[in-house]
């Protein structure tokens, strides 16, 4: 079997930063999380998430499960001061290793690289997006407006023109399907 095949029949537990909630979630679009058996969120992303955004917790279409997060080991301790990485993200990465979790949602670039380091897989809202595509969690279409909308309906710091490509790039690997 292949990996893609065994990817839409076995259910993931993954790990999440408060960045993928908060914007998914303010695009209307946490539900792309759906396929996903558990979403663990620990106590500093919920506290964030909370703060900024409650609703998001209160989603009904998602697993989202608060997690208490083990003291940060020494490599977790290591990887924070050399990424310069916040709590929310140092506790994720920590939960991760503790629990042998390899995917981390996160839109901060630190903490991506940390998670690399980590051999952690780390996707962010654009790819969760994008990947909503391959599930048939929205169409093509759909997750261009939303792509779109993120510099109005999302607190997503992104460089426009990063963006900007990330669209186009969707818009001609999609082209048969708009």
């Amino acid at each position: 079997m292949n990996g893609d095949y065994m990817e839409t029949i076995e259910p993931t537990l993954i790990v999440a930063d408060a960045g993928p909630l908060i914007h998914l979630d303010e695009l209307s679009a946490l539900d792309v999380l759906r396929d996903y058996s558990g979403i663990a969120v620990p106590d500093a992303v919920w506290m964030e998430v909370l703060h900024h955004r409650p609703q998001a917790l209160e989603q009904t279409n998602v697993r989202l499960f608060r997690q208490t997060t083990p003291p940060s080991s020494a490599q977790i301790k290591a990887i924070t001061s050399l990424y310069t990485l916040h709590h929310g993200e140092r506790e994720a990465l920590s939960l991760c290793l503790s629990h042998s979790i390899n995917t981390l949602i996160t839109d901060d670039t630190a903490a991506r690289l940390a998670a690399k380091t980590l051999n952690i897989k780390a996707h962010g809202t654009l790819g969760l997006l994008i990947r909503a595509v391959r599930k048939n969690f929205r169409t093509p279409s759909e997750v261009l407006s939303l792509l779109s909308a993120i510099p109005q309906m999302t607190t997503l710091h992104i460089r426009p023109s990063l963006l900007k490509d990330v669209i186009e790039k969707c818009r001609i690997e999609w082209k048969d399907n708009l």
